[in-house]
């Protein structure tokens, strides 16, 4: 039995060295096999990527072969053009050295000819100085000095014929530009047609008896002294029966007096309490008043966009007078004149009427700012933020020549409203100085022998002397003595200066 286990044993035992054996040897060929298959892709591989190199190596070769054609090809073509090329430039500089000779031939011929040009020149240079000489010799005369006897036989034959067309052309342009402006002017006159008559501004209060001066003057001046404090004014008391005056360089300042006094006077208690408090209600009053007057002028023009403060300014235009006219309802007449212009020539109807409204604002407050009431009422506006094409006017409504349209169309309305019959007077006092001044301002100038202002101030007749002033010099004097007017007066409307030449001679048969 254990001699069966060990055989079975060792034939395990071989069995399983025998197994491992075969497992090596198969394993070993299966490996060669798997080898060699191997190798036998490689090569495969190897032959057919020699064989596409190849392929691509001719194609290459070809390819090389068919640029290096194409490259002599064009080499041959850009030499033929370039041949071609350089055939053309040669020619080209044969025509332009051909051209360059015959420019230097007409060149050298220009020179010639202007070097005869010259030499002509100077010849004829000789001569006339030659002539000069010869005409100096015979007429003894320099030449300048022979121009001027020219000029002045010249100027001597034709003084007459450039006096009687200087007078024709300026009556030609006259009567076409009267024309004109009449046909602007005519409709717009009749549209504002309605009568006007100047006011005066009242300085003197009635008093129903001559008992009433005391009673306002009250003891040891005591009532007198507070109505004066507290209205800025003085009260004048004289022998004039039944009446005092009020006096003072602001027309406010004497309505605020004058009302105050009617109504102490009809209320009879007169003494410093009472007297005060009438003034501030009269001042509460005219503030109110002074208010109303500008909203209402604002109002009836359709003026819109003014502050409230300058609405108050235009209202004291109410109070304010201008030789006798209302500058609130002077203001108003200007607005509405000024509109009509601009639309007959065609200017900013909105910039006119406010232009018109406020030309004179300035006079509102000359009494107590010093200056001209154009610069006045021109920082005022601009103090407001009024559009400077409207300020400007106020500025501009008394110069010559305002630079706008605008300007100039306020300008015209504001002379129409003053030169309206009634509408400005002067004291006796003023008109006399007017008269005065038109004389004095014509006789300033040369030549002029006598002056004399005529039809209310409206002419001024000139008398010349004929051995210092011809016909001619007439014209400029006139203009001169014109615009001496305008820049030295100040009038209502306008004034004609007439300038009369006349020569005399007197003889008597005996």
């Amino acid at each position: 039995m254990k001699t069966t286990i060990l055989l079975l044993l060792a034939t395990a035992a071989v069995g399983g060295i025998v197994g491992l054996l075969l497992g090596y040897y198969l394993r070993k060929l299966i490996a060669r096999g798997q080898v060699g298959s191997a190798e036998i892709k490689a090569e495969k591989i190897l032959t057919e990527a020699k064989n596409k190199g190849q392929e691509y190596l001719v194609k290459i070769k070809e390819r090389a072969i068919g640029i290096i054609d194409d490259a002599k090809k064009e080499e041959v073509s850009r030499r033929k053009e370039i041949q071609n090329i350089q055939k053309r430039l040669e020619k080209r500089e044969g025509v332009f050295d051909q051209k360059l000779l015959e420019f230097q031939d007409k060149q050298h011929k220009l020179l010639e000819k202007a070097t005869r040009l010259e030499e002509v020149k100077k010849e004829i240079q000789t001569l006339r100085e030659q002539e000069m000489e010869k005409l100096q010799e015979i007429s003894k005369l320099s030449p300048e000095g022979a121009k001027k006897e020219l000029l002045d036989l010249v100027a001597k034959d034709s003084e007459e014929e450039l006096v009687a067309r200087r007078q024709k052309l300026e009556k030609q342009n006259s009567e076409e530009l009267d024309k004109q402006a009449r046909e602007i002017l005519l409709p717009v006159i009749e549209r504002m047609a309605g009568s006007v008559v100047a006011e005066t501004s009242t300085t003197s209060v009635s008093l129903p008896n001559d008992e009433m001066k005391g009673r306002i003057i009250g003891k040891e001046g005591r009532n007198i002294k507070v109505i004066e404090q507290l209205t800025g004014t003085e009260i004048l008391i004289d022998e004039t029966p039944e009446m005092i005056t009020i006096s003072s360089f602001s027309p406010i300042r004497r309505q605020l007096a004058k009302r105050a006094l009617d109504k102490l006077i009809a209320d009879g208690r007169i003494q410093p309490a009472r007297i005060e408090e009438i003034i501030n209600n009269v001042k509460k009053e005219l503030a109110i008043e002074i208010t109303k007057a500008g909203e209402d002028a604002l109002y009836k023009l359709g003026v819109t966009g003014l502050d409230q403060k300058l609405v108050q300014i235009v209202g004291r235009l109410k109070f304010r007078t201008s030789y006798g006219q209302n500058i609130l309802l002077h203001s108003i007449e200007v607005a509405n004149l000024s509109a009509m212009l601009a639309e007959e020539l065609g200017a900013d109807v909105t910039i006119c009427k406010k232009g018109g409204l406020l030309h004179d604002v300035g006079k509102a407050m000359d009494q107590d700012i010093q200056g001209g009431h154009p610069e006045i009422g021109y920082n005022i506006l601009k103090k407001f933020n009024i559009p400077e094409d409207i300020a400007y006017i106020a500025l501009a409504h008394h110069e010559d020549r305002p630079k706008t349209l605008e300007a100039l169309i306020v300008k015209v309305a504001d002379a129409i409203s003053g030169a309206r019959p009634g509408a400005r007077k002067d004291t006796f006092e003023q008109y006399i100085k007017r008269l005065e001044e038109l004389e004095g301002i014509a006789t300033s100038f040369s030549g002029v022998e006598k002056a004399y202002a005529i039809q209310a101030g409206r002419e001024v007749r000139i008398f010349v002397k004929p051995d210092e002033i011809d016909d001619y010099s007439c014209h400029d004097l006139a203009k001169n003595i014109a615009n001496q007017i305008e820049s030295d007066l100040q009038y209502p409307g306008e004034i004609k200066v007439s300038v009369i030449r006349e020569r005399r001679v007197i003889e008597y048969a005996k």
